[in-house]
């Protein structure tokens, strides 16, 4: 498994994260935002984050541009959580994609969120041939999402 990780700078967590995550909270999805909700695998506690939450055929996938960060970990230990919009909740399993799996839904993601997670890309976008989404597919978890509630 790669360990490939891009920490979010001082804005996107002070500033950028918090807006979007407020908004979220108060039912004003911006471009398909959500806050993520799932337990910490050591914790046990609930941990949130905004995410965009992508649909492709009719099934709702959750992507990690950063690659394997915490709540990548934890949904993993956890098996799903809670997606949050307002006062909507909805609570979910996840079922991670294999890497062959993935390159139809990196472009979907690309083509919609390319402006504001293009740079965790290094360069491979929507326009990229299926062998260059392959080559990145290990660096960025994608769970196909099965709302329960």
């Amino acid at each position: 498994m790669s360990t490939h990780v891009k920490k979010p700078g001082w804005f996107t967590v002070n500033v950028f994260n918090r807006v979007v995550a407020w908004m979220t909270r108060r039912g004003l999805s911006v471009w398909g935002s959500r806050v993520l909700a799932v337990r910490g695998r050591k914790s046990g506690e609930w941990r949130t984050t905004p995410v965009n939450l992508l649909t492709v055929d009719g099934q709702q996938y959750l992507v990690a541009p950063r690659g394997h960060v915490q709540w990548t970990h934890n949904m993993r230990a956890a098996g799903g959580g809670e997606l949050r919009l307002g006062k909507n909740v909805d609570a979910f399993t996840a079922t991670e994609v294999t890497d062959d799996d993935k390159v139809p839904l990196l472009r979907a993601y690309l083509k919609r969120w390319k402006a504001e997670v293009g740079v965790f890309f290094n360069g491979v976008g929507p326009d990229s041939p299926d062998a260059e989404l392959r080559r990145i597919a290990p660096d960025h978890p994608v769970f196909r999402i099965t709302v329960t509630s």
